[in-house]
């Protein structure tokens, strides 16, 4: 995993998880990196990490780490700039919360073998690896009870997938109303990874996530919206302009367990409620985007993607020179 970067952002002190993460990745021989924050406490060290405090991102070099926000998770951002800068070819992103199992640390492959979804439209991949009534965040909500074509009916297919979506047991990744009054903990199915073809949606997050360096400018998390929502919005505009390129996405087992840092569930519904209201509009405005064709339209395609949902009003204006000075620091390092 010499070539590989394992990214987090914290405001804690090393957390259980993130002892296990810089445990394996010393073992890996993997480049981890830990974004600060302006609330994170003053003298975080970790032996075999590479820790950038606030001043340090803003001396790295990099335009977008002058002008970046404090006080947002979005400033991940900057560990992915840092990880293409330092030459990485394969980013895993995860939290200080998920602790990494046996799995997570086995060689990983960006052509998969696996069950292809065909189906348009929205797909609860969790259905697909538990008879459990559970969702992703960021699914609609009208969606959470439809009916969906069983996974046994599809055929297996192998593609390529530079984006690859890890499952978390115990805790997964699930909005706060399956919180508030569905149980957990819950194990997922061991099954074969699941495809989405082209016009197949599903939500993904950044807890447990690789990434291909051709895929790298899809990475952006923005910052003007619902923290609760800036993972989901984004993975919707990777899908989109993932299948300019010709590729998938993909969902497997489980490979971390997720300890869950304190969160205030009636919050975390407040700051959901906008993906509620606009999950489908988005969708919709994606699909209908004119744009160009292979991994050198990337940084075009993704600038009219964040433009649309700016227009769309669900992402703040002061989003674009933000966005603008993530293309142009990639431009110039990728």
């Amino acid at each position: 995993m010499s070539s590989t970067a394992i990214v987090v952002t914290t405001i804690n002190a090393p957390t259980p998880a993130m002892t296990a993460l810089q445990q394996g990745a010393v073992k890996a021989d993997a480049r981890f990196i830990v974004i600060g924050d302006s609330k994170s406490p003053a003298g975080f060290a970790m032996d075999g990490v590479d820790y950038f405090d606030v001043d340090a991102q803003k001396a790295a070099g990099l335009e977008f780490g002058r002008i970046v926000p404090t006080r947002h998770y979005a400033r991940k951002n900057v560990g992915y700039l840092l990880a293409l800068k330092g030459g990485a070819d394969v980013l895993i992103e995860t939290d200080d919360d998920n602790i990494p199992v046996e799995e997570f640390w086995l060689e990983r492959n960006r052509a998969v073998s696996g069950t292809l979804v065909t189906d348009k439209g929205w797909r609860n991949v969790y259905a697909d690896f538990s008879q459990a009534n559970i969702w992703p965040r960021g699914l609609p909500l009208d969606r959470v009870r439809a009916e969906q074509t069983p996974i046994s009916r599809f055929s297996a297919a192998t593609l390529d997938c530079p984006i690859q979506q890890g499952l978390a047991d115990d805790n997964p990744d699930v909005d706060a109303i399956y919180r508030l009054v569905l149980p957990l903990p819950i194990q997922f199915d061991r099954r074969e990874p699941v495809i989405l073809d082209t016009g197949s949606w599903c939500p993904f997050n950044s807890q447990n996530t690789t990434w291909w360096r051709d895929a790298f400018p899809l990475l952006y998390l923005p910052f003007h919206c619902s923290f609760r929502m800036t993972d989901i919005w984004r993975s919707f505009v990777a899908q989109r302009l993932a299948w300019e390129c010709g590729w998938r996405l993909m969902f497997h087992n489980a490979s971390v367990y997720q300890d869950r840092n304190e969160h205030d569930l009636m919050r975390d519904f407040a700051d959901e409620i906008p993906g509620y209201l606009h999950n489908e509009r988005i969708r919709a405005t994606l699909e209908d985007l004119n744009l160009g064709s292979g991994p050198g339209a990337l940084l075009d395609n993704l600038l009219k993607a964040y433009e649309a949902l700016i227009q769309l009003d669900v992402i703040g204006h002061e989003e674009r020179p933000l966005i603008q000075a993530w293309c142009s620091d990639f431009s110039r390092l990728g």
